[in-house]
């Protein structure tokens, strides 16, 4: 397969970063995961602008990520809280796989390797190990390298009508 001559208008990854690609977005869901669901809650801890947050968080809804639920403090009016839905749930690999690349290659504020360590964990809650992003084949198979796969096109790939210049 030569990739260069399949579009990749409708590539899953293009896609994907159509819903997610940009940082507050990122942000937005690792709060949602940490059980921050409130709107201010986020605006404080992640210190994103009210309207960044408004557009960001109907599209999450708006792209199935996250619903929509009322909630109410006694004594004051019914608001929104944002919950992670099925679909936002089906982001936890992708959420651990970014925190784990940021573990390994992330810098200090300075800008040289951060030598005391990732500030936070995420372990197993019955064993206390560390929860790690694994690729593998629908077999069980572990692939360490892009290597070990390879990339085939299916009958849903179209090909490009003008042709790559190189």
């Amino acid at each position: 397969m030569d990739w260069l001559e399949f579009d990749t208008a409708e590539c899953s990854i293009q896609k994907t970063m159509d819903v997610i690609g940009e940082k507050w977005t990122v942000l937005i869901l690792r709060e949602a995961f940490n059980g921050v669901r409130r709107f201010d809650q986020i605006r404080d801890h992640v210190g994103v602008s009210d309207p960044v947050l408004s557009d960001r968080l109907r599209k999450l809804v708006a792209a199935g990520v996250l619903e929509v639920a009322p909630y109410r403090e006694p004594g004051r009016r019914v608001r929104k809280e944002y919950r992670l839905t099925d679909k936002g749930l089906d982001l936890y690999p992708v959420m651990i796989s970014l925190l784990r690349w940021g573990d390994k290659h992330g810098t200090g504020h300075d800008g040289a390797a951060d030598t005391d360590g990732p500030p936070l964990e995420v372990v197993h809650r019955d064993c206390g190990e560390p929860v790690k992003a694994v690729v593998e084949c629908a077999a069980g198979h572990s692939l360490s390298s892009p290597k070990e796969a390879r990339t085939a096109p299916t009958s849903a790939a179209t090909r490009r009508s003008v042709p790559v210049r190189g």
